[in-house]
């Protein structure tokens, strides 16, 4: 039978070992294995019989996009974050199923370490409704938690990873309300229900700026015409790699690779309508 990132951490979340017998130390060896950093699953069983303080259990990364749920909002700008979920997902053959928070939910494993991914289905605004009680019924710390979405600060097809919260330091006034725009419709619900928690990763997917006056809340629920969207196809598939590097390398180093490679891509595009 197949173990899951659920079934081993529990309802609560959190691992108990049972040693009471050598049976029973060997069944949970057996089954705590692809859970266990390499460092302790070098060592033999019986060190684990002997001292089962000394393990070792990877947390999971919970991996988020956002969204709107609906036929009507299939292939918009919006929703490029369930566009990356969708993607990695099916590279790495996990399954999205409903879930009780409000969720398609999977969970699988990746080089070794439990990973689990979630679209909130409550709408982008109301997002933190799902992944906030997600996050603490599995007991993540925020560090542990990427949240993809569209950025309109960025140019069509540039992905940009932050490990934590913050605006960064902007240079003109239309940044700032951009960023602060991006920030406002996108993860103010996941900070509420965080308890005002800025300090969880995100992976901006870039959409580019919307033409002249349009309204952005227009632009982001249009679709991409066809140049847009093999930009974003492409960023996708780049974005599978850097998750699957997110959780073999962590966050921080994860951004100072990626970024690099993401700075100047497409650079002439920031303000063109894709």
């Amino acid at each position: 039978m197949a173990m899951t990132a659920a079934s081993v951490f529990g309802s609560g979340g959190c691992l108990e070992l049972l040693t009471s017998s050598k049976a029973m130390r060997g069944k949970l060896w057996t089954r705590l294995a692809p859970f266990i950093s390499k460092r302790h699953a070098s060592t033999s069983q019986t060190s684990l019989s002997s001292s089962s303080s000394s393990c070792s259990v990877i947390n999971p990364w919970l991996f988020v996009g956002l969204g709107n749920p609906g036929e009507k909002y299939q292939c918009t700008r919006h929703n490029v974050g369930f566009d990356m979920i969708d993607m990695f997902a099916q590279s790495q053959g996990i399954s999205l199923t409903r879930h009780p928070f409000k969720a398609l939910f999977g969970e699988g494993m990746v080089e070794g370490v439990p990973v689990l991914l979630a679209k909130p289905q409550t709408y982008m605004n109301l997002s933190g409704e799902s992944v906030g009680p997600l996050a603490a019924y599995y007991k993540l710390p925020l560090n542990r938690v990427l949240v993809a979405f569209d950025d309109m600060d960025l140019p069509c097809g540039v992905l940009r990873l932050q490990p934590k919260g913050g605006y960064g330091h902007h240079n003109g006034s239309v940044d700032f309300i951009i960023m602060c725009f991006n920030e406002l419709i996108r993860v103010k619900s996941l900070i509420y229900h965080f308890r005002k928690n800025r300090e969880f990763g995100r992976l901006r997917i870039g959409i580019g700026r919307p033409p002249g006056q349009m309204d952005p809340k227009a632009f982001v629920l249009q679709k991409f015409n066809k140049t847009g969207r093999e930009r974003i196809d492409s960023a996708i598939e780049e974005g599978v790699e850097i998750l699957k590097l997110v959780v073999t390398k962590g966050l921080t180093e994860a951004a100072r690779s990626s970024n690099v490679d993401q700075k100047y891509k497409h650079l002439t595009t920031h303000d063109m309508q894709l």
